[in-house]
């Protein structure tokens, strides 16, 4: 069994006193440990984060970008290994992981334009001699704490901007599949990136913690439960840093009477079990528009779930594997029970699934629920496994509050043919990413992500030029050359450039 350590400036240091296992999910078999750090192990990360960063901010944008694409390319060249490092402990199958490697780059991508991103404004002549101008300025040393879901996509859309823009990083990630982000941080110092600029750290809430007090830290960006969201917002905002807290959701895909069934049943087979299910843009609430809409969809969507192939995570045929705890398969069945003592239709079960060779593994087989109504728990609350729930609708008014009304709003999708029923539900809807016929909204990386109401705290979204503006801060100069003298007769009034 292998250690996995921290990746900073001068090794991991004192042994650890604490470790977590990490998992195999598809056997049930420990394949790793991981040290668990606190705030001494912060404090020496700290120190060295403080020592690079000022060289590196003073680095031109256009060098700065140099190694971010020299870091696209590596991560590119060694993308395949990535991907089964990250199956072996989240569980999700290759051509998944492939994706999640993929979404991460697209933001590598976007921050090798930094050059551009970065620029400020100017006026010239805002009055007599006198011109405004105001330049973007990194804040110092951010943090990221980041989920088991996506452990190569979500710390490359934090440090890729975080860093482009001219911040030192420090990335905790998740202690149940830690090993990827340590290899997306030896690759950036192999892509020429000064040691110390990005570390990673390892840790449970009492690295967390420190993390969030840190007087030296400036900024944290979080993804995980909307709980933990809101306390990381709390306790950082308290102690005086930006914070964006990205947290749980319950996505909906309302269906209209006109939409193409078969092609809406394809997408809420990849949108609600893709991953297991466990993906905060995933869809596991699906509305359709009607009752005879409803009919006709439930008759589709049992033969395709059905039909479903869930597999080890290196199996290239299957289309979702484990999920990642068994604890957190005892959750989902668990909410599979709740919802049916509430009085939801189990049209098709996968509790008790078990793989044949892989008992022990933490599969969870695609279930489907009808008769699910919002004042139901299961409906209000995040199942995040492979569950499919039917909340029917009697018209569109309805269809358009049901999300609007819940207590998250990350994303959400309507399925249509009607041009005029598609931009009304996207312009009331009260979610924060909205997909037309597109059931996995994530929008692409010269925008940004974010949700509403429980889904993200703070002001400001994840990567694209929200991204830049969160890793930055703005100074605004205010410069006059005077020709000659001046007799300073207004040298106590307020100045106005009129």
């Amino acid at each position: 069994m292998r250690d996995i350590d921290h990746f900073m400036v001068g090794g991991p240091g004192a042994p650890a006193s604490r470790f977590k296992d990490v998992m195999n999910p598809s056997t049930g078999e420990v394949q790793a440990r991981v040290p668990l750090g606190d705030a001494t192990l912060l404090d020496r990360a700290v120190e060295a984060a403080k020592a690079v960063q000022p060289g590196w901010a003073a680095t031109n944008p256009q060098r700065r970008a140099r190694v971010m694409f020299a870091y696209k390319q590596l991560v590119e060249a060694n993308r395949e290994e990535l991907a089964h490092l990250l199956s072996s402990e989240h569980g999700k199958v290759i051509d998944d992981a492939l994706g999640d490697v993929q979404r991460g780059l697209e933001v590598i991508e976007y921050a090798c334009g930094i050059p551009q991103v970065q620029k400020g404004e100017y006026t010239i002549g805002a009055g007599p001699g006198i011109d405004v101008y105001s330049m973007r300025q990194p804040l110092g040393i951010g943090a990221g704490i980041t989920p088991f879901n996506f452990p190569a996509m979500i710390p490359m859309w934090m440090f890729g901007m975080a860093i482009a823009c001219g911040n030192a990083f420090i990335l905790k990630p998740s202690e149940r599949d830690p090993s990827v982000p340590v290899r997306l941080a030896e690759l950036f110092l192999e892509a020429g990136a000064p040691e110390g600029l990005l570390q990673v750290v390892h840790g449970d809430k009492e690295m967390v913690d420190a993390i969030l007090d840190h007087p030296d830290i400036a900024a944290v960006s979080f993804v995980g439960s909307s709980d933990i969201a809101h306390y990381v917002y709390n306790r950082g905002v308290a102690a005086g840093k930006r914070v964006q807290a990205m947290g749980g959701a319950k996505n909906h895909g309302i269906v209209m009477p006109d939409a193409d069934l078969d092609q809406v049943v394809n997408d809420l087979a990849g949108a609600a079990f893709g991953s297991a299910g466990e993906r905060c843009m995933a869809l596991p609430v699906v509305v359709p528009v009607g009752e005879d809409t409803a009919e006709r969809l439930k008759a589709k969507l049992i033969p395709a779930i059905e039909a479903l192939r869930i597999g080890v995570s290196t199996d290239r045929e299957a289309h979702y594997g484990p999920v990642v705890t068994a604890e957190h398969k005892a959750r989902v069945e668990q909410w599979i029970d709740t919802a049916e003592k509430e009085g939801g239709e189990i049209v098709v079960d996968g509790r008790g699934f078990t793989l044949q060779g892989h008992e022990n593994g933490y599969f969870v087989g695609p279930t489907l629920i009808d008769h699910v109504t919002p004042d139901m728990e299961s409906y209000k609350e995040e199942i995040f496994g492979p569950v499919l729930q039917i909340v029917r609708a009697k018209d569109f008014e309805e269809a358009v509050a049901l999300p609007s009304k819940h207590q998250y709003g990350n994303g959400v999708a309507i399925f249509t043919r009607n041009g005029h029923a598609a931009r009304e539900f996207a312009s009331r809807v009260n979610v924060g990413m909205v997909g037309i016929n597109v059931p996995i909204p994530v929008p692409v990386a010269y925008h940004s992500f974010g949700g509403w109401k429980r889904s993200a705290f703070g002001d400001t979204n994840q990567y694209g030029t929200e991204g830049m503006k969160f890793w930055t801060k703005v100074k605004t100069v205010t410069q006059r050359w005077p020709d000659g003298g001046s007799d300073g007769s207004n040298a106590f009034n307020i100045p106005t450039f009129g």
